[in-house]
């Protein structure tokens, strides 16, 4: 599985537009072959910044996804619309059951 987060510091008068971007581009995402999992939400501790979280299956799927021409749109816009630089991170992770966490309990 790959984990992605993204974080996009809107500027006061970009906020509302940006953020409809950003639902959009989620809820178009959640579509996608590979896509377990794509969400945005506001940083409880600065208004202005939109954070993204997102699993999906594989790399194949990651790729795919930043190849597409809405996605990419998506970027160019958001870039646009930011205060500085969106940052964005990819982590590989493993699916762990709980009780391997709580020794079966």
């Amino acid at each position: 599985m790959i984990i992605i987060t993204g974080r996009i510091l809107a500027r006061p008068e970009t906020f509302a537009e940006l953020r409809e971007a950003s639902l959009e581009h989620v809820r178009r995402s959640r579509g996608e072959d590979g896509c377990a999992h794509h969400a945005v939400h506001v940083d409880a501790e600065n208004p202005l910044a939109l954070v993204f979280f997102e699993t999906w299956r594989d790399n194949a799927a990651v790729l795919k996804h930043f190849a597409d021409a809405d996605a990419r749109a998506f970027g160019a816009k958001a870039r646009a619309l930011a205060a500085s630089p969106p940052t964005i991170a990819l982590y590989t992770a493993a699916d762990l059951p709980l009780s391997a966490l709580t020794g079966g309990r």
